[in-house]
């Protein structure tokens, strides 16, 4: 048995089915009545009804995520309660506009908690990843501006940095722009830190932005459970940043069609994180897939969170339109715009698969 597929289903699977279990949540916590939660997609194998909810439990062919079907999710006719009698709750369509948005947002929130705790689990046993610089390369301009070991990189250009890849990864989508960059200093003379703060010109070379620090090449063991939690979240803050930026750089035309990686390519990069660890350990091979779930469930959460029809933040556009104005959209004007979300979402999903069977063969 290939360990590296297998695994691929586990983690793209339990991604998308704590998502769905999102949304299952806070649908029965707001009494829609859920028609059907399953787990996988197509065809029921298993399936199972409750006496006392009237929800349908399924177990399906393929073994890939799976679904949170809600009563009048879509503006269905109340005749489809008939056709379940049992069903316990109201119509996703007859709930107030909160009720629906914490409904439909349920589901990325639940990407970032899911992506909260299994950092908290990384960082327990790899440790903390500050932004504390080793020192500076020769002739760069972190070397001419100044810094030196032991400083603590805070901001760039404003935004708050926390962890050393932060740097890197601003320097991606910033480009050749002087960069204000803020830091933090121990004085031995008074021990105490003060703030520093310098403009700094990147330096092109081997196709990226460098200033010049030095990165520490180990981690520190969290202090305290208070700072263990702190750098957790800062974990899937830079992954939500990073998605961000990259949206930013393919909008920007930064990235080519060969940097963006669909299902095909994902599972790839699964299959080879488990050959490449298998050496190390179980624990190492983990941890590892439990990284690659931290990166994917935060970017399946902003993903979802886009304000563009068929996603759960075109639906929240939607949503938030009802509350302001006290006014549904019409169902007919909101259906024609998903159906049409959709159809280019199926579009994008065939390019990103014709995309990555072209990289990979």
């Amino acid at each position: 048995m290939n360990f590296g597929y297998l695994a691929a289903v586990v983690v793209l699977g339990g991604i998308i089915l704590f998502h769905e279990f999102g949304h299952y949540l806070l649908a029965r916590l707001n009494g829609v009545a859920v028609v059907e939660f399953s787990v996988g997609f197509g065809p029921r194998i298993l399936s199972w009804v409750s006496r006392k909810t009237g929800i349908r439990y399924s177990l399906k062919l393929l073994p890939l995520g799976g679904s949170c079907a809600m009563l009048g999710e879509f503006g269905e006719d109340e005749d489809e309660k008939e056709e379940i009698p049992d069903l316990k709750g109201v119509s996703f369509f007859d709930r107030g506009p909160l009720a629906k948005m914490a409904v439909i947002a349920a589901g990325p929130v639940f990407n970032f908690i899911l992506a909260f705790v299994f950092s908290l689990v990384i960082l327990s046993w790899a440790g903390i990843d500050p932004a504390v610089i080793a020192g500076t390369s020769e002739g760069m301009p972190a070397e001419a501006a100044g810094l030196r070991e032991g400083d603590v990189i805070t901001k760039l250009d404003g935004r708050m940095i926390h962890l050393s890849r932060e740097i890197s990864m601003y320097l991606m989508s910033a480009g050749q722009d002087p960069v204000n960059v803020e830091y933090r200093r121990y004085d031995e003379a008074s021990s105490v830190w003060t703030t520093e703060h310098t403009v700094i010109r990147p330096e092109f070379r081997d196709g990226r932005y460098y200033l010049g620090v030095v990165l520490r090449g180990y981690r520190d063991a969290a202090k305290s459970p208070l700072q263990l939690l702190q750098y957790s979240a800062y974990e899937v803050r830079y992954w939500i940043l990073t998605v961000l930026d990259s949206l930013k750089m393919i909008v920007g035309g930064k990235v080519t069609t060969n940097d963006i990686a669909g299902p095909v390519r994902i599972v790839t990069i699964i299959d080879q994180t488990v050959e490449e660890n298998t050496q190390y350990g179980f624990v190492t091979v983990v941890m590892n897939l439990l990284n690659l779930m931290v990166m994917f469930s935060a970017n399946l959460g902003v993903m979802n969170l886009l304000p563009f029809p068929a996603l759960d933040g075109g639906r929240l556009v939607f949503l938030l339109w009802e509350l302001v104005t006290g006014h549904p959209v019409s169902q007919r004007i909101e259906g024609a715009v998903n159906m049409t979300g959709m159809a280019l979402l199926m579009t994008f999903m065939v390019f990103v698969v014709w995309n990555d069977l072209r990289i990979l063969f």
